[in-house]
């Protein structure tokens, strides 16, 4: 019996018990943290410029959006001047020659049914006038597509990774460094300022005026990178690389999202680009390079005591905050005779 209260209490006064609180007293001092000093990092997030109603965004309409583009300039004329008015001149052409003919050979007014098997000159005008039609509409669509896949020569590549159900983003001619693009929610899209489902925390950011090509392809399954303000939609497939291109000379944020039907969340897949100046463009990218420590391409020959590249393309504006924009102004000879230490 005592053994049994002793099993029982002996836990219970040893929990009970007060604890001897030698582990300040007794633990060594620690050593003072010596202070760091770290170089000030230009931040990469760009000004989230923002949206202008009814540029680069759906209006709630049933018009295209308003084109940014070369490109599209082109596709919205072949559609507003050329297409919508030839189908609706032929539509109330054809309700009129129905309506004509219902009424004129009636069986009221024709007891006798016509025998007329085929008559010539009908047969050469509804032959002939639908060729014409076709001709004309080649003419702009065959100058279209011959605008759309010789696009010039590309000053800055990006390479779109689609993923469920988010994008990521890739600069190869900047250094390959990469970020995900993921929907913004209802809240931080009202304080942004950014239509809803629309705006991403990460966007593309491309400098006015220059040739963007677009490298399309996907992680999982079939995504669809499509921007309507510049009239661009391609495909992004597994295993395959898919281009488009576009040029915009108008700074702003322009809107797209994933066309392609990819799953659950496929209405999620927005797409943001913000057109910025070549100078802020140039500090975006410095800021990004320093962000993953990656030296500019044009520091490196320079740091090895080598004269830089000298190419016959026009440089993007320099990069302020990091060491290779001076590449973009040193000639050859002054970057030989004063090299910059290395990292």
């Amino acid at each position: 019996m005592m053994r049994n209260l002793s099993r029982l209490f002996l836990p219970l006064l040893i929990a009970l018990a007060p604890l001897p609180a030698f582990a300040q007293t007794d633990a060594p001092i620690a050593a003072p943290v010596e202070t760091v000093t770290t170089a000030p990092v230009p931040t990469a997030t760009p000004q989230f410029t923002a949206p202008t109603a009814g540029i680069g965004q759906p209006g709630g309409g049933i018009q295209l959006q308003t084109p940014v583009t070369p490109i599209g300039v082109e596709a919205q004329y072949l559609a507003n001047g050329v297409l919508n008015p030839l189908m609706a001149a032929t539509s109330v052409f054809v309700l009129i020659l129905l309506a004509w003919t219902v009424f004129r050979y009636r069986a009221a007014a024709n007891p006798v049914a016509s025998k007329t098997s085929h008559n010539t000159v009908v047969e050469v005008v509804w032959t002939l006038v639908p060729v014409l039609i076709l001709v004309w509409i080649a003419v702009p669509s065959f100058r279209l597509l011959a605008n759309q896949y010789s696009p010039p020569k590309a000053d800055i590549t990006i390479k779109a990774i689609g993923h469920q159900w988010y994008w990521e983003y890739e600069y190869p001619d900047q250094g390959g460094f990469s970020f995900d693009s993921v929907m913004l929610t209802d809240a931080e899209s009202a304080k942004r300022g950014s239509p809803k489902l629309l705006d991403t925390d990460n966007r593309i950011v491309v400098p006015a005026g220059a040739t963007v090509k677009v490298l399309t392809t996907a992680a999982d399954v079939i995504h669809s990178f499509a921007v309507p303000s510049f009239w661009v939609k391609m495909d992004a497939v597994p295993g395959r690389i898919n281009e488009t291109w576009f040029k915009v000379d108008r700074p702003g944020v322009y809107f797209g999202q994933c066309s392609e039907l990819c799953g659950t969340k496929h209405a999620f897949m927005p797409i943001a680009v913000e057109v910025v100046t070549p100078a802020r463009f140039a500090e975006w990218v410095a800021a990004k390079q320093a962000e993953n420590g990656i030296t500019p391409e044009a520091a490196v020959p320079a740091a090895a005591g080598q004269a830089p590249p000298v190419t016959g393309a026009a440089p993007l504006p320099a990069a302020p905050g990091v060491t290779a924009p001076a590449g973009n102004v040193t000639t050859p000879v002054a970057a030989a005779a004063a090299p910059t230490p290395a990292a």
